[in-house]
């Protein structure tokens, strides 16, 4: 596969990113939302980093979805196994004005279903800041638990462990 799948449930639709996405994600990093995010310094950082979800799916049949709802764009979720991450990781950015309706929520759901029935990884994690008791909350909402024997991606990480069995 050499580009994201389309993914829909009626309501959030997963779909490859575009280059216009990359405005929006600039603008989430220069907010207090992305306050447990590695942000980047410049846009050339978001660049490396936007670029890495997208050209994933070629190198690793797997990578970032943009998550539209009614034609806007909500933020960002991912399946990734990057080279200095322990395991595959499923994580989300939801933009300011999509949080606290259930988008997350159903985006995570569809991404999970998606790496359980298509990716197939041995073993998938999230890696979410101590602090961030939202992500957290969804994490275990998805049916997640604290691993606290895994190996964190950052110091101040936390690791939830999902069932990867369909």
């Amino acid at each position: 596969m050499t580009t994201a799948p389309v993914i829909t449930n009626g309501r959030v639709r997963l779909r490859p990113h575009v280059l216009d996405d990359i405005e929006a994600f600039w603008s989430f990093y220069q907010s207090p939302r992305a306050e447990f995010m590695d942000r980047p310094n410049t846009r050339t950082h978001l660049w490396y980093g936007f670029a890495s979800e997208v050209g994933s799916w070629q190198l690793t049949g797997m990578g970032g979805w943009g998550i539209e709802v009614e034609g806007a764009l909500a933020g960002q979720v991912a399946v990734t196994h990057p080279p200095h991450f322990a395991e595959p990781e499923l994580g989300w950015v939801l933009f300011d004005g999509f949080e606290g309706q259930g988008i997350g929520f159903e985006a995570a759901t569809l991404a999970l279903d998606y790496a359980r029935s298509t990716i197939k990884p041995a073993s998938l994690v999230s890696y979410i800041h101590r602090d961030n008791a939202r992500s957290i909350a969804l994490s275990k909402r998805l049916g997640s638990t604290r691993d606290p024997a895994a190996k964190a991606h950052d110091a101040d990480d936390v690791v939830y462990r999902y069932e990867v069995a369909a």
